[in-house]
């Protein structure tokens, strides 16, 4: 291999690379399409997701679901609950056990999370992207600083 196509095979590398860091950093909030809030805080959305609250500020019921692993799930835990994966883990399995909270859903794929919140009232979870066909809306959130 030539010093060119070695280089360009690098580069090549390296932008996709980056393009699959850039992807897995775009972490949009889903929601059922019949929850009525418009926008989430961040504190509300870690407070939910961390088994504190169990209602939207509008007091509707709040079912929260999560993916089992991979980047959109590492994102969204870093990026809105603070926490590592195994911080969140052990965090669920003793509120569980403690009997303060039921097991959260977690799903393999975004696909199937995307379906669960679609036909389940008050779901919320999170996804790298939407698809149009998704059945679900987009929740914005805001930072109340």
């Amino acid at each position: 291999m030539t010093v060119v196509n070695k280089t360009r095979c690098f580069l090549l590398l390296a932008l996709l690379h980056a393009w699959g860091v850039a992807r897995a950093q775009d972490v949009v909030i889903v929601v059922n399409r019949d929850v009525q809030v418009s926008q989430v805080s961040s504190a509300d959305l870690r407070d939910i997701f961390t088994g504190v609250k169990s209602r939207f500020r509008d007091g509707s019921r709040v079912v929260p679901v999560v993916l089992k692993g991979g980047p959109a799930h590492e994102v969204f835990l870093r990026n809105h609950i603070r926490e590592t994966p195994e911080e969140f883990r052990t965090a669920w399995r003793k509120a569980v056990f403690t009997g303060q909270a039921g097991m959260l859903r977690a799903f393999d794929s975004e696909a199937a999370l995307l379906e669960f919140v679609a036909a389940t009232p008050g779901a919320i979870g999170y996804v790298s992207r939407i698809f149009p066909q998704a059945r679900v809306k987009e929740l914005p959130v805001i930072d109340l600083h």
